[in-house]
């Protein structure tokens, strides 16, 4: 039996060593073999003479000067050390066509409004060019030192492409104050698939951006249109941070969801990639009501986002339940800056708005005898009781997020009426809450009590849990296409485009 075991162990190790080392020699088979297949893709008799230890040494050197030029220098540098400095992009694609395709890609870049510049297209073009002519490459050094540089080419711009169709050009993360929208970034495991595809011309066929909306948009900037009231110049420049916006991984999956965009001041409910119901909205102050800052000027200190306090974050987040009746707990803020100062001007401002009014936990019985003009500013907290005049009208709808926001009813119907709704202090007023409950509950005992309730002025709030939990965006799109094809635009109230605009563009196309 011992006898038998061993036997069996030995002729597994001496498998093993044998498909190693035939593995091993085909490798090396292939790898000798470079200067003889590139030779013949070439039609250059130079290239007979290339060999990968003659390659290496010139390859790791010119990896090591344009290091810090390289996007990705650190993936890169470790790609091609676990390839033993090979010019594996070339063998793999120069073969076939492919490396023509990404050049010609990179060439239309501006289709995308993109300096073809960013992914290095004219270097590539040349490079390709050079070790496609007989007549430009007369020694093998010339011909390690083209092929080197041509390798790094690929890789940078195979690289950086790649990234900025599937994920845009810049993290709105880094770039955003109040960004909190979960946003996918490419990460080394889709950097190295983009270096290791087989398939080249597929592959970069596969990750151009195909949202109807993007190829509308990428025709108008084509054609150049100019929009209503804007300069041909400041349409392009929508055009282009409304693409980039797109490339974005950051797009609803769900097939039910809650939408709400800011610049348009509108609420949509999607399903199946339809609005089956729409409202108007009211949110944040922002800090270019007045249009002031537009894409026409800009300069390098738009890089940095300066929010105003009360612009309504980015963010998405899941609805999970209401609260009829609600009672309004008053944000420090507000109660620093607008209730105090209506309660030292009238004492009786408090109980008029049913607002009670807490010191270290305990409600005060008597807050009309408080000298509110001096008070401590960080002694109190304030609470609006359910009721008509109550800031947050009849319902809020809750989802979880670090910026105390939510969607809720209001009194102050007037600012449905007016164009410009960027009037609360943050949250988003909506212009229909309870057809937005029908919609998210559907007919059913929840929704009953809702309506009842709604109807009712109870003194408590009544909290029900949303059975289907519901996705909820709040997004910042200034440009897009309608049903029609139509191309709308809106004012950039937040100047969210113009920060955008200003860290893109040395990249841009215009």
């Amino acid at each position: 039996m011992i006898s038998y075991t061993n036997n069996k162990k030995g002729f597994l190790f001496l498998l093993a060593a044998m498909l190693f080392t035939l593995t091993f020699q085909s490798c090396k088979k292939s790898r000798s073999d470079m200067g003889k297949e590139l030779a013949h893709i070439t039609k250059n008799k130079v290239f007979k003479e290339v060999t990968p230890e003659g390659f290496a040494p010139v390859f790791e050197k010119a990896l090591a000067e344009k290091k810090s030029t390289l996007g990705n220098q650190q993936l890169i540098a470790s790609f091609y050390a676990g390839n033993d400095y090979d010019p594996v992009l070339i063998m793999e694609h120069l073969k076939n066509g492919d490396l023509k395709v990404l050049s010609d890609y990179l060439r239309r870049a501006n289709e995308h409004g993109i300096k073809p510049e960013t992914f290095q297209a004219v270097e590539l073009k040349n490079l390709l060019d050079k070790i496609h002519d007989k007549k430009s490459i007369k020694t093998v050094n010339d011909a390690y030192e083209t092929m080197a540089q041509l390798e790094l080419a690929i890789a940078n711009s195979l690289i950086k492409y790649s990234n900025a169709m599937q994920y845009g050009l810049v993290s709105p993360r880094k770039i955003y104050a109040r960004y909190y929208t979960e946003t996918k970034r490419p990460d080394s495991t889709s950097m190295l698939h983009a270096l290791k595809v087989t398939a080249l011309k597929n592959y970069l066929d596969s990750i151009q951006p195909k949202d109807p909306q993007y190829k509308l948009m990428q025709k108008a900037l084509a054609e150049g249109i100019t929009a209503p009231e804007i300069s041909k110049e400041e349409t392009q420049r929508y055009l282009i941070v409304s693409l980039e916006r797109l490339r974005w991984k950051n797009k609803p999956t769900a097939n039910k969801y809650v939408v709400v965009n800011i610049p348009d001041y509108r609420l949509d409910v999607m399903e199946n990639g339809k609005s089956t119901l729409n409202m108007k909205v009211c949110v944040g102050e922002g800090r270019n009501m007045d249009n002031n800052n537009t894409l026409v000027e800009y300069d390098e200190s738009d890089k940095v986002d300066r929010p105003f306090s009360r612009e309504t974050p980015q963010l998405n987040s899941v609805i999970n339940s209401v609260q009829v009746n609600p009672i309004w707990n008053i944000p420090q803020s507000i109660a620093n800056k607008e209730i105090m100062v209506e309660a030292a001007q009238d004492p009786y401002y408090l109980s008029n708005k049913n607002i009670d009014v807490y010191k270290g936990g305990k409600k005060v019985d008597d807050p009309e005898t408080i000298d509110w003009a001096n008070a401590s500013k960080s002694e109190y907290d304030f609470k609006q009781r359910p009721g008509d005049d109550n800031s947050l009208g009849k319902i809020k709808f809750l989802f979880k997020n670090s910026s105390s926001v939510y969607l809720h009813d209001t009194p102050a119907q007037l600012a449905f009426g007016q164009t410009m709704r960027a009037v609360s202090h943050g949250c988003v007023r909506l212009e229909k809450p309870q057809d937005l409950a029908l919609s998210l509950f559907g007919e059913g005992n929840k929704y009953q009590t809702i309506a009842k309730d709604m109807k009712e002025d109870n003194p408590e709030p009544t909290n029900i849990t949303l059975p289907n939990k519901t996705p909820v965006y709040l997004t910042y799109i200034t440009c897009w296409p309608a049903a029609d094809g139509t191309l709308q635009f809106r004012p950039d109230v937040y100047g969210l485009d113009v920060v955008l605009y200003a860290h893109m563009k040395k990249m841009l196309a215009v």
